[in-house]
């Protein structure tokens, strides 16, 4: 069992907190205008994914990879091995991942498993005449919806959008149809590792309290939804390999400001939140496989220690209506 750290822990634990660096790449179904998601960015290129990097070399890599998606076309029809398969092919995990709206064009959509189950024969044949693209199950999105996208399920993700991407740190795709762009599909690794089946129901988001909303919990990673109110402060604790992403307001991390669009990495810290005036939505996702109860907990300044009653816990949190229930160059 995790135990709090103690006041004495606290002020002897030494604050490493890191702002993450933003690595952009161009891509064919990329984006010129990237409107307020492209940060200081100068980059005039079509840009197609942000990745937040930790700003110094470390030993071991991060698990987790935490991305900007932004598409001005389909992205190719792909696939992703699970652990087993990636370390059969001598590769250290494989790639799950979840993607969460940011931005969204009027009929934006995405694809993740198929309308219906088919054979591996089946599958081959749509793959190579193109007809996969009419098996894949499209639906509509918009701003603040989740997805989960499974290793090995069969996705697609459409034009007109910007994505935070949260996923398990791997550069394995397989592509099964690219739209006539030239890139090569590779069709034999992508049969050995989807399932040519619809993809199991989007499990529904869960209230925590009234700050926090738990959007998944999955062995890989857990990711939860923050909206804290302007002004208030808060004790984070991180014992985990932590990633914050910002998507609306601002805060002081430590003595790190952080605001939409900007990425913070935690591992093994505590840290102060001071939230700023016009409050602070983010994104949180964390390795652990469990919601940890320990993350926030809402502090007063003037002792950092007593809890502030106004934002309590919700005494019966329940389920909520669900939410929507790659390589550097080459991948997507």
């Amino acid at each position: 069992m995790r135990r709090r750290p103690t006041d004495a822990q606290h002020q002897e634990t030494r604050m490493t907190i890191e702002k993450a660096l933003r690595l952009d790449i161009e891509k064919p179904w990329g984006c010129i205008d990237r409107g307020r998601w492209a940060g200081h960015s100068t980059a005039h290129d079509m840009i197609g994914e942000t990745w937040f990097q930790r700003p110094n070399a470390v030993d071991v890599e991060p698990e987790l990879l935490v991305k900007l998606l932004y598409t001005s076309q389909r992205l190719s029809i792909q696939v992703h091995p699970d652990d087993a398969s990636a370390r059969a092919m001598g590769l250290r995990n494989g790639k799950t991942e979840a993607w969460y709206v940011l931005a969204a064009a009027p009929g934006a959509e995405v694809a993740v498993g198929l309308k219906r189950p088919i054979t591996d024969a089946e599958l081959r044949v749509s793959i190579v005449d193109g007809s996969i693209e009419s098996l894949i199950r499209w639906r509509p999105v918009k701003v603040g919806e989740f997805a989960f996208v499974p290793a090995g399920t069969i996705h697609a993700i459409g034009a007109g959008l910007v994505l935070a991407e949260i996923q398990q740190r791997s550069d394995t795709t397989f592509r099964l149809f690219d739209y006539g762009r030239g890139r090569e599909l590779q069709i034999a690794s992508a049969l050995a590792v989807a399932r040519a089946e619809v993809a199991p129901s989007q499990a529904g988001s869960l209230r925590l309290s009234q700050a926090r909303t738990l959007l998944l919990a999955d062995p890989h990673f857990v990711i939860e939804h923050l909206d804290l109110p302007g002004h208030s402060a808060w004790r984070l604790f991180a014992e985990h390999e932590t990633w914050l992403l910002g998507i609306a307001g601002e805060a002081l991390v430590g003595e790190v400001g952080f605001t939409m669009g900007e990425s913070l990495y935690l591992q093994e810290q505590q840290a102060t939140l001071q939230v700023g005036a016009s409050g602070l939505r983010a994104l949180v996702a964390y390795v652990g496989g469990a919601s940890d109860p320990m993350l926030l907990t809402e502090i007063d300044l003037k002792t950092e220690t007593s809890p502030v009653a106004r934002v309590p816990p919700l005494s019966n949190p329940g389920r909520l209506p669900p939410a929507m229930a790659n390589t550097p160059e080459d991948a997507q």
